[in-house]
């Protein structure tokens, strides 16, 4: 995929060169000095007339004419050089990469030091070249009748980086791919329909996953769930007639198991609301709800690669929610692992159930840290719209552990309130221990107040991603559909992490 060379030289033939052009410089300078040469003075010509523009993710594209070995040059606009950002080339990375793929080239050539500066140096901008790279470029293959054409991919880019260590270019290229492709695959497990990925299916991923980077795996059947008394997960599943799985990957990257990670994704195959049904546009999508899952799956996938040395532990409970004879009903009480019992109130609450015995068993398995993710619910989408993810925690540390986290990732979230009022709310049950659903009033604090109630005393970050799991609209980094939210933050966090006083 990626070849890094030290020394470009003009005469060398490829389909594209690549080339940064920041805003107004005073002379051109090295590369763009010998494209001016080689062009006799007409590329400066070019930008100053605006035909080649600087501005941020501006793309532009010159034809050789044979003038160099290249048969086309792609300028990529980055802006003022003061103002310039990690996030802003990402996104400039991923805009040039959507022309390209448009364009059908499958090869290009990068000169990777036209694009650094004192903010973002070579080895970022080697990162945010290849995450960009494999975000920008994903599609979803989808179920339609295929040509028998064979469609030309961009499968080499030959980076070229003067000043710079080549290996050092190299690894940082190979980790920025490795978050990138790790994106892509939770992508495709939100974007398959339900009726193609069930428990069993997913669970059979995490086996696959295992067995390529040597995790330890234990999945749970529907016997060994109910050996183990998880009532409230099990009652999710009562109207289903596919089985559930309790998912289990463990990664060791310390001598000793201690300072565990606990990473739990709701994997909710399809909700149909049980019999608190959903509208018949409300159910539409509904086959995304199992959006943590795959953020878990896939940042277990980026952990597998770049081996950081943590312990991790990731824990999925699978299930759809479907209504039959044998569904769970409101008003039915239930007892969760860990002995709490739960009056039913909304069978459409039915994530915060799941996540309840499945934080309960990653702190069986030693997680002394625990981050869950969820499609949680619509309230939300309400309070911080379709681009903000909502957190909650009850341990401001590791909060800002994982907020450090999603800034770097470019994955932008929110911290709301766990406030008395709301456990208070949650706890309000004159038959059980705790209520599912205590009112459409805050409804994502007491969503994630429920979770916290089986956190106790861990420490513990709720993530909530009902408006970031999916977009109806393309991006620089991606197209609509699954965005893969949280992956990479989650795999920066376990990365970056450093113990903290509990």
């Amino acid at each position: 995929m990626f070849d890094v060379k030290k020394e470009l030289e003009l005469s060398t033939e490829h389909e594209g060169l690549v080339i940064g052009l920041f805003d107004k410089p005073e002379k051109f300078t090295g590369i763009l000095a010998l494209l001016d040469e080689a062009f006799n003075g007409q590329l400066k010509d070019l930008v100053k007339s605006g035909d080649i523009s600087a501005k941020l993710k501006s793309i532009n594209k010159v034809h050789s004419l044979g003038k160099i070995g290249s048969k086309r040059i792609w300028f990529v606009g980055l802006g003022k050089e003061k103002e310039f950002t990690f996030d802003k080339l990402k996104s400039a990375f991923g805009r040039l990469f959507k022309e390209v793929k448009a364009n059908k080239l499958e090869e290009a050539a990068v000169y990777l030091d036209s694009f650094t500066t004192e903010q973002v140096d070579g080895l970022d901008a080697a990162h945010a070249l290849s995450e960009a790279y494999a975000l920008s470029t994903y599609q979803f293959e989808g179920y339609k009748q295929k040509s028998n054409e064979p469609e030309k991919k961009l499968d080499h880019l030959t980076i070229y980086c003067d000043s710079l260590d080549g290996e050092e270019v190299l690894a940082s290229l190979t980790v920025g791919h490795a978050f990138g492709k790790g994106t892509n695959s939770a992508r495709t497990l939100v974007n398959i329909p339900g009726n193609m990925l069930t428990a069993t299916d997913i669970a059979n991923y995490a086996q696959e996953l295992g067995s390529k980077y040597a995790f330890e795996v234990e999945i749970l059947d529907k016997a060994e769930i109910e050996k183990l008394g998880m009532g409230a997960f099990l009652a999710v599943n009562q109207g289903s007639t596919e089985p559930p799985k309790m998912i289990v990957l463990k990664y060791q990257g310390k001598e000793e198991w201690n300072d565990v990670i606990g990473l739990v994704g709701k994997g909710i195959t399809f909700d149909t609301g049980g019999y608190s049904i959903k509208t018949k546009s409300g159910i539409v999508g509904m086959k995304t709800d199992m959006g943590g899952a795959a953020a878990v799956l896939g940042a277990m996938e980026i952990i597998g690669e770049i081996q950081p040395e943590q312990n991790v532990v990731a824990v999925i409970p699978s299930t759809d929610n479907m209504i039959s004879g044998h569904a769970f009903k409101p008003d039915d009480v239930i007892t969760s692992m860990c002995g709490k019992t739960i009056e039913v109130l909304n069978t459409d609450a039915e994530g915060r159930l799941v996540l309840a015995d499945a934080v309960t068993y990653a702190k069986q398995h030693g997680a002394d840290y625990l981050v869950d993710v969820a499609t949680l619910t619509g309230g939300v989408i309400t309070a911080l719209g379709l681009y903000t993810t909502g957190a909650m925690t009850n341990h401001e540390p590791l909060y800002k552990q994982v907020l450090e986290a999603s800034i770097e990732a470019g994955e932008q979230m929110w911290q709301l309130p766990l406030f008395d009022t709301e456990i208070e709310r949650v706890r309000n049950s004159k038959v059980a221990d705790l209520n599912n659903s205590p009112g459409s009033e805050g409804h994502a604090l007491v969503a994630g107040a429920f979770i916290g109630e089986f956190a106790e005393g861990t420490p513990w970050v709720h993530l909530d991603i009902a408006g970031t799991a999916t977009t109806a609209k393309g991006n620089d980094l991606g197209p609509a559909g699954a965005t893969g939210v949280m992956t990479r933050t989650l795999a920066l966090f376990v990365e970056r992490f450093e113990p903290i006083e509990k």
